[in-house]
């Protein structure tokens, strides 16, 4: 009884759970041109979204190579979306991170390798407990080359389901980064029960399969 009452706890305690049935992104957001964000001081970004971004924050800043990763919303067709408008589903926008790499030592590949083996990409408008269009799975794209990067990945993956991939393949337009609470929000709440039970295990599980492009320090 006590598992089960803990189980409920985490449901209520996800990032928020108004689930839709199905993708809310409009056509002249699939069917954008892609925006392709400039390289600064040698840091390249790139934007993925699977799942609460509590979760994909903590194991984007766990590969050696990358910088930052930032927690915000994407995908969507409204301008400066809040957490609890994202979590209506009406905004379109997915929770999303932003990785700030450096390409000289982790490649966009990796990056996507990383995005399809730390989720389960055949989970449709969710990932876990946490379910809702908010939470579908989306890989961003800034070019042809991306693009077709992406696409050789998924199709590779998908040899390893029974069920088709539900992630989206789209067009970046936009990234709206998230208030500021949650930001770190894994490391900056480790006694939180959602945090110890979906984040950290989701963590290890990636940690376990990608050892080779941890960081020394990855916690």
């Amino acid at each position: 009884m006590k598992s089960f009452l803990s189980l409920i706890l985490i449901f209520f305690m996800a990032c928020g759970n108004q689930a839709q049935k199905e993708s809310v992104t409009k056509p002249e957001i699939a069917n954008a041109e892609p925006i392709e964000v400039t390289t600064e001081d040698g840091m390249a970004r790139a934007y993925f979204a699977s799942g609460c971004f509590w979760c994909v924050e903590a194991i984007y800043e766990s590969i050696e190579g990358v910088d930052e990763s930032i927690s915000g919303y994407a995908g969507g067709h409204t301008k400066n979306p809040t957490y609890e408008e994202s979590n209506t589903g009406r905004t379109g926008h997915a929770e999303a991170v932003e990785v700030i790499y450096n390409p000289e030592e982790v490649d966009f590949r990796t990056l996507v390798e990383v995005y399809f083996g730390s989720q389960d990409p055949t989970q449709v408008n969710g990932q876990g407990p946490d379910r809702g269009s908010q939470y579908r799975s989306i890989v961003f794209y800034q070019n042809q080359e991306q693009k077709e990067i992406i696409e050789e990945v998924k199709s590779q993956v998908a040899q390893n389901y029974e069920e088709p991939i539900a992630a989206e393949v789209l067009p970046f337009q936009k990234f709206w980064v998230a208030e500021d609470y949650h930001q770190d929000y894994e490391q900056n709440n480790p006694n939180n029960p959602y945090i110890q039970n979906v984040s950290i295990p989701r963590l290890n599980r990636f940690k376990n399969k990608f050892p080779e492009i941890l960081k020394a320090d990855a916690h």
